[in-house]
């Protein structure tokens, strides 16, 4: 007969092992999530920079921008669904798998059509080679939303703040090497190389990703297992919250901003600097959201998140105001390094709320309908600024007139109407 002691003492080591067991895989999704990134981020940027090189439209870069948003606002309650509804590790297999093959055969079309086929944006090759990394791009984007709930499931709940800043720094470090990667791949090697690379890493990611154990026993459903597309769930689920929606809604308001930045601030950097520059200055910038990440990893958010997710979307909207009134890349630069970094603060404080608030087994339909909600007015912004800086904004301030107007308050030079519209907004 065993002792009572002795089997206290091996359930605390089982339990240690199988935390230990919990951290390990934690750090591997992590690691794997950042090559995925990488890989993802990589190729969007390079296409984004490459299709404005060539078309010098700023309705090129809008639209995509503004499909990309799109997409992801109609998939995010599906794929809430299906990460409530499967285990998670299948859901970024899966999802990696598609990203794969989408971008594979991104790289075919760009082999087999002549190149002066993507640099119309009324060509069927335009939309056929976008629609295409547009949507590995956008099922990748699967993966966020399980890693969100994998955080629930492998990390202790007083420790969740600190493993959503670790995200953060993930995110950061990735963002950082793919701004320069892509900027210097587009400038040196050519879109050929790009797609090359980019479908290698691809590749590399879903292999390790394969052999990557994700302890989750059985999937647990709190009211039986979900639809795989099931909004009226999801909307009660959020609704089940008190303050929940109020936080979707606030967070929502913000991304009519994103959505400005997302199809504007690329061709504004590529009137200043040359593309290789713009690409250097992304990277450099994007280490501010690293850092961000590890302040939170190694400081938490205190007892209100909340607060902290207001002051630091106070200080966004003033930067955004100020960072284009003279055109001036240090300006412009400073601003965007300060942004970069206080974004994963703001990021880890709505996760953490959450992640606290929401039961885990409906986690991934909330995640899933707050991505949908919020970056549904990204492309709203996107698609209406797109036409209007392009046909009206843009014109205006480069005209007499419009010099005469506001030249007091944005200065002198080309990109004077892509800045009125980041004031303004």
């Amino acid at each position: 007969m065993s002792h009572p002691h002795d089997a206290s003492s091996e359930a605390a080591a089982q339990s240690a092992a199988e935390a230990s067991g919990r951290r390990r895989a934690f750090t591997q999704v992590l690691v794997n999530t950042f090559v995925a990134n990488l890989t993802t981020s990589f190729l969007w940027f390079a296409l984004t920079f490459w299709i404005y090189l060539e078309t010098r439209n700023v309705l090129a870069t809008a639209f995509l921008g503004g499909s990309y948003m799109l997409m992801l606002a109609v998939l995010g309650v599906p794929f809430g669904g299906l990460i409530d509804r499967w285990r998670k590790k299948r859901i970024m297999v899966g999802a990696q798998l598609v990203t794969a093959v989408a971008f594979a055969a991104a790289l075919v079309l760009f082999l087999v059509l002549p190149k002066s086929a993507f640099t119309d944006i009324a060509s069927p090759a335009f939309w056929a080679l976008s629609l295409t990394v547009l949507a590995g791009a956008v099922v990748e984007s699967a993966r966020g939303i399980a890693l969100s709930t994998t955080v629930t499931l492998l990390v202790p709940a007083d420790e969740r703040d600190k493993a959503n800043g670790q995200v953060g720094v993930v995110n950061g470090l990735s963002f950082a090497a793919t701004s320069v990667f892509s900027g210097l791949a587009v400038g040196r090697l050519g879109m050929t190389w790009t797609l090359v690379i980019a479908v290698a890493l691809t590749f590399v990611s879903l292999v390790h990703l394969w052999f990557v154990r994700i302890p989750e026993k059985e999937i647990v459903h709190a009211d039986g297992a979900p639809k795989p597309v099931d909004f009226a769930a999801a909307w009660a689920s959020v609704r089940a919250v008190p303050g929940l929606l109020a936080l979707i809604v606030f967070s929502t308001f913000n991304n009519l901003v994103g959505g400005v930045f997302m199809a504007l601030l690329d061709p504004y950097g590529l009137t200043l600097v040359p593309v290789e520059v713009w690409g250097l200055i992304w990277g450099l910038v994007s280490f501010g959201m690293m850092f961000g990440g590890i302040w939170v990893a190694r400081f938490g958010l205190g007892a209100k998140p909340l607060r902290v997710l207001l002051l630091v979307n106070v200080v966004m909207w003033g930067i955004g105001i100020v960072f284009t009134l003279r055109e001036n890349i240090w300006l412009t630069t400073i601003g965007i390094l300060i942004w970069i970094s206080i974004m994963p603060v703001a990021e880890a404080a709505e996760q953490t709320v959450m992640q606290r608030v929401v039961p885990y087994a409906r986690q991934g339909r909330v995640f899933g309908f707050a991505q949908a909600v919020e970056v549904a007015a990204s492309p709203l912004s996107a698609f209406l600024v797109g036409p209007l800086a392009q046909f009206w904004l843009i014109p205006y301030m480069a005209s007499p007139e419009g010099r005469a107007s506001w030249g007091w308050l944005l200065g002198e030079g080309q990109a004077r109407g892509i800045a009125a519209v980041f004031v303004l907004l």
